[in-house]
Order: C-alpha cells, then structure tokens, then sequence
C-alpha cells in the first residue's frame, strides 16, 4: 500500500500533502493534552513494535502478500490523535532509511494510513467496543482500516490516470479485504495480550479520546 514516486501526479500529490499536514497539526493539537509521563514511552513502544511488524509479511493468494498496517492497534493504545502520530513517525522512517514509499508522494501515504487508516476506524470501534466488547470491535475496525486506506490509494491513483478508476478500487479493495483479515488477527492477538496484562491501556485510552 505504499505508493513509489511516479504513481500519482502533482495535484494529486499536492492535495494530499496538503491534507497530510493539516491533519499532522491537528493530531499535535489533539494529542498535547493526552501526553504523560506513561504516554511518551507507550508511543515509543508502540512505534517499535509496529515499524517491526511491518517489516513482517504474510502471505496473501496469488503469490502477493500484506503486513500490519498497526493504525487501529495505535489508536486504540493511544487514542486517535497521537495513534496517527506513531504511524506518520513510521511511515517517514521507512520512506527515507529503507526507501518503502516515494518522497513526493509521502504526503498520501500518510494521509492514506496514518489519518484514513487510523483516525477513522477508531470512531468505528469506540461505540461498538462498548456493545461488543474490545476484541471483536478491535478486528472489524482493523479490517475496515484496510479498506479505507487501499480505497484512498485506489482512488488516488485512479485520478492521477496511473490505473483506471474502476479497475484500481476492485483490485485494491478486492486483495485488501484478504489482507484486512490478517490484520485484524495480529490486532486481535496484540490487544488479547495487552488486555490480559494491562487492561488500563485499552480502556483508559480509548475513554480519554473523545
């Protein structure tokens, strides 16, 4: 899901650059009330554990495979805010130490993942964490957070002319939704943990957000 430069053309880059930063302030913003002493270091944890996992890969049919995007599994530990910090953080250390995703198009891989992919499907799994319970709301807002953002990224090359629209949104969507289900598993397993060890992380941080 990480776009390379020359996949989307300069509006389209300029656009989202554009939405990147603004949502970049607003997380700031949102998240300085939030921060702490148990905050700080959490975030530090919480960006090593995902910069890792997603060096890991699962294999997907079709010979094509996918890795923890991690924006709900932030969100949740941390709140929206500062959960789309972490994954900006991430997304920045691997466009310029390891070359995954263009400089050009940083902007939309942020926005795609670190704003679409985690802010949104928090607001997803806030109500339903309080009717379902915090596992299973966790793994529907994990494998919509896929969705979400393979959808932005289908949509964003489609009006850059690099692939049809109609074509782009079926196969990101359509191989997504595979991956999506791998992503809710690795949330689901990360947060059981996390939720029999330190219950207070889940739910004080998800209460505090809102």
């Amino acid at each position: 899901m990480h776009i390379p430069d020359g996949f989307l053309n300069v509006p389209v880059c300029a656009v989202t650059g554009l939405a990147a930063v603004a949502g970049l302030w607003m997380s700031v913003s949102r998240s300085q009330a939030a921060l702490g002493e148990r905050t700080i270091p959490l975030m530090g944890i919480t960006s090593a554990f995902i910069f890792a996992a997603q060096m890991i890969n699962f294999p997907v049919a079709g010979g094509t495979s996918g890795h923890l995007l991690g924006g709900v599994l932030a969100a949740i530990l941390l709140g929206p805010w500062a959960g789309a910090l972490v994954i900006a953080l991430v997304l920045i250390v691997q466009c310029f130490l390891f070359q995954d995703g263009g400089v050009l198009v940083l902007g939309a891989n942020i926005f795609n993942m670190a704003l679409i992919g985690t802010v949104v499907p928090f607001w997803i799994y806030k109500p339903l964490s309080r009717g379902i319970g915090h596992i299973p709301a966790a793994a529907l807002a994990a494998w919509v957070s896929v969705e979400l953002a393979s959808g932005m990224c289908a949509v964003e090359l489609g009006i850059s002319g690099t692939v049809p629209m109609g074509l782009a949104i079926k196969a990101m969507l359509g191989w997504h939704a595979v991956i999506g289900i791998g992503e809710a598993i690795i949330t689901c397993v990360v947060l059981g943990y996390v939720n029999a060890v330190r219950p207070d992380l889940i739910t004080t941080r998800a209460e505090a957000t809102s």
